[in-house]
């Protein structure tokens, strides 16, 4: 059974993309098949369509959904650099960041979302989001950031190992 969206027969938008039809109701139950024909094609649209944010937010997402963390982060800005008042390449680039914890960039990044939401949902949405990244940073979920150096326990790890490696050519 093939779910695999096709972009080429999708109706096209005032902007000249296709408007993309959902292609599963339920995320969980994707085939990795399906999702990279998914993904191939949206990849391949992006290429006809270079302005639209609504086709690199899809792949963002279908990236997200494959686990590739890097493509779906490169496909979100893109989203935001071609249209920086996009309010679902900010929304999703925002839930990336949540769910990968970088909780100070997610809150930034939704407050930001929240500001351009034209409609009651899109604010519910973000102001949802909001609430959970929030719940989150009081809770037990630290937001570590990564400000000293790791020259010091780099080189006493080293020193250790090669001690070891001496010792044990002794023996």
């Amino acid at each position: 059974m093939s779910n695999a969206l096709s972009v080429v027969s999708a109706p096209v938008t005032t902007t000249g993309a296709p408007s993309l039809p959902v292609p599963w109701r339920d995320l969980y139950s994707v085939s990795p098949t399906d999702l990279a024909v998914y993904i191939q094609q949206l990849e391949e649209a992006c290429v006809a369509h270079p302005r639209s944010a609504d086709l690199r937010t899809c792949l963002g997402m279908a990236h997200a959904m494959n686990y590739d963390v890097d493509r779906s982060m490169d496909a979100l800005e893109d989203a935001r650099a071609v249209d920086p008042e996009h309010f679902w390449a900010q929304l999703k680039f925002a839930e990336l960041h949540y769910r990968l914890r970088v909780l100070d960039r997610a809150e930034d990044e939704t407050r930001r979302a929240a500001e351009l939401a034209t409609s009651p949902l899109q604010l519910a949405l973000a102001r949802k989001q909001m609430h959970d990244i929030r719940t989150l940073k009081l809770g037990c979920v630290r937001n570590v950031h990564w400000t000293k150096p790791l020259m010091v326990p780099t080189l006493v790890l080293s020193f250790a190992m090669a001690a070891i490696f001496v010792v044990m050519l002794w023996k």
